[in-house]
């Protein structure tokens, strides 16, 4: 077993090694994790965790190299975390996004990982949380998690960031799936990004209208015009801010950081800010309790025994809920 609290030390000390090391042992869970994670865990809580979904093709990895370059153009020190999906067939990824950014990755102040999902659902890799938390304990202000950009099921990044970016872009296809409600509700703030190209002003338009409940939207799906209404914000007191970015010229940019910090004051000036830092811990604990109970109930019933009452399942024998007071006695 490594010794933790050298590889910690070493990390905090701008080791990327010892950081990479550290950020695999998390990933691999088991025993060391949950040593590694109750060390790091009273250094955390410094860092503004900036997520960054939407849809594919939207420029999110673009956007997020665009944003890494002017933060440290101030001196912040940035983490990102890059998420691509898993092969169902092999478990493996891509990870093409460290591709996109190749021009930050040299770059002493900034550290990338690249995690595949794993199987996990909700846009993030399971093992996700612990490594923001890995980066916020070593020193850095900035960390960035870009999700896979799957559709609407981007939604495990709203509880794990403090700042929701939704990037939509003209030409992408139906404009109906700029206002699903699951990936919509989740923002805090709204980029129309490759706003020079043709259609960037329809869907500035839906996304408007989407933010007003006295202007319901009207638009075309399938050839068929429909009114959509309004979707009211989640987030009391806050309306998300709609920007046009180009990222790759970085049109915008500047405009986006500002209003991330607009954000960011909001957060802790209303109380927002520990309100969902409460809630986040909250739901990772009853997580976490799932997981291990799960875990426990396994290991007690037996392999065997399990695998016979899955058989008596298939064969409609018994019911889900019998099962599972089955498990329990």
């Amino acid at each position: 077993m490594p010794d933790l609290q050298a590889l910690f030390e070493s990390a905090r000390e701008g080791d990327r090694r010892s950081l990479a090391r550290l950020l695999s042992q998390l990933e691999e869970g088991g025993e060391t994790a949950a040593q590694l994670s109750a060390l790091l865990f009273p250094y955390t809580g410094n860092a503004h965790v900036i997520g960054i979904t939407g849809p594919p093709g939207s420029g999110k990895s673009t956007l997020l190299n665009a944003l890494t370059r002017a933060y440290r153009e101030r001196g912040e020190t940035v983490g990102i975390i890059a998420v691509d999906p898993s092969s169902p067939f092999t478990g493996g990824a891509l990870l093409g996004d460290r591709i996109r950014m190749q021009d930050v990755a040299g770059d002493p102040g900034v550290f990338i990982r690249s995690m595949a999902t794993r199987g996990s659902l909700g846009g993030l890799a399971r093992a996700a949380r612990e490594i923001i938390r890995a980066l916020d304990a070593v020193g850095f202000q900035r960390i960035m998690v870009e999700t896979v950009g799957a559709g609407q099921v981007e939604v495990d990044i709203a509880q794990a960031a403090d700042t929701v970016i939704v990037i939509q872009a003209p030409g992408l296809g139906d404009e109906i799936q700029a206002i699903k409600a699951g990936i919509l509700e989740i923002a805090d703030i709204l980029v129309v990004n490759k706003a020079d190209r043709e259609g960037a002003a329809a869907t500035l338009h839906i996304l408007q209208s989407m933010l007003s409940l006295s202007q319901p939207a009207v638009i075309r799906h399938h050839g068929q015009a429909m009114t959509i209404q309004g979707v009211k914000s989640s987030r009391e007191g806050w309306t998300p801010p709609i920007l046009q970015t180009v990222a790759l010229s970085g049109r915008g940019v500047s405009e986006l950081m500002e209003a991330i910090e607009r954000h960011r004051a909001y957060l802790e000036e209303s109380g927002e800010g520990e309100a969902r830092r409460r809630r986040r811990i909250a739901e990772e604990l009853a997580a976490l309790a799932r997981e291990r109970l799960w875990a426990r109930v396994v290991h007690q019933v037996g392999r065997a025994r399990l695998d016979g009452l899955v058989d008596q399942l298939l064969r409609r024998e018994i019911d889900l809920h019998t099962a599972v007071e089955r498990l329990l006695e």
